[in-house]
């Protein structure tokens, strides 16, 4: 059986140059990296880890899924 994705927000932060990651699926996510691409290889790590702490069922692999508002 597949498993939904979650969702993730990406929003760009003019100010700090950064994108901005949070997300309403995972329990205190809000973290930050200079590329997009930095940013997705911390959220593989980092929400599986939120999703423990959480108490919430994970595996090592959590599928999810970016929505990007465009800088």
């Amino acid at each position: 059986m597949a498993v939904k994705p979650l969702f993730v927000r990406a929003e760009w932060d003019d100010e700090a140059s950064v994108w901005v990651a949070t997300s309403d699926d995972v329990p205190g996510l809000a973290t930050e990296e200079s590329t997009m691409e930095r940013l997705v290889d911390k959220l593989k790590d980092l929400i599986p880890e939120l999703l423990e702490a959480n108490g919430l069922p994970t595996s090592a692999q959590v599928p999810f899924a970016i929505r990007m508002r465009p800088v």
